[in-house]
């Protein structure tokens, strides 16, 4: 997929191979996500932190929506984000304000970063785990639930008609929207919150909110 969008012409900087690939018309695809209706009634977002959502940042702040972002990586034991008015990642992390998994409001609608995904939903990230790992930590809390929107923004030649590899940890977005189109998948999956035992102890120990809630 990385290739394939760096052939077509249609990956933007940062670049696509080994990142959640910014794409052509990603501002086209944030004004389609706008327009639904559920985006319009959701009061709290939470938006991943990658550059080809983050006209979806900016829309969602310049409506007054509450936003949230995680710190990547989930790094620090306040692994949220409430965003001022800054949406640009540097921006998030220099003026937004760290909360805890605890201090989040409900939030009714997800948006999160793709490189491929298909027609039922089934999404592959970068692989490093991190987007369910923060869902996961939202069931926890009771902040999620099947209420929940999940979308993401793509490229259309991100959205693929065959079958892609799936766990039991992996959730599956409900729309999928490309500048063209507004896809509505048929199956919605949650998992039920973390599965630790997809977790080894190496990982646990780099997420500190993981760390704190194994010591409980």
């Amino acid at each position: 997929m990385w290739a394939l969008l760096r052939e077509r012409g249609v990956a933007r900087f940062p670049g696509a191979r080994g990142r959640i690939p910014n794409f052509t018309g990603a501002e086209a695809a944030a004004e389609r996500l706008a327009d639904l209706g559920e985006w319009q009634a959701a009061r709290t977002i939470k938006a991943n932190p990658d550059s080809p959502q983050l006209p979806v940042r900016r829309r969602a702040l310049a409506e007054g929506k509450i936003l949230y972002m995680a710190v990547p990586r989930l790094r620090d034991e306040r692994p949220f984000i409430r965003l001022g008015q800054e949406a640009t990642i540097k921006g998030a992390m220099q003026e937004g304000t760290p909360v805890a998994v605890g201090d989040v409001g409900r939030i009714e609608l997800v948006v999160c970063g793709t490189v491929a995904v298909n027609r039922d939903g089934v999404r592959i990230g970068k692989g490093g785990g991190y987007s369910d790992l923060e869902f996961g930590l939202l069931i926890e809390a009771g902040l999620v639930d099947e209420r929940t929107l999940l979308v993401t923004t793509v490229h259309s030649l991100q959205v693929l008609d065959e079958p892609l590899p799936e766990t039991e940890h992996d959730f599956r977005v409900d729309v999928i929207v490309t500048p063209e189109e507004t896809i509505r998948t048929p199956v919605p999956k949650r998992p039920p919150g973390i599965l630790w035992s997809h977790l080894d102890a190496e990982k646990i120990a780099e997420i500190p909110v993981l760390t704190a809630l194994t010591s409980r």
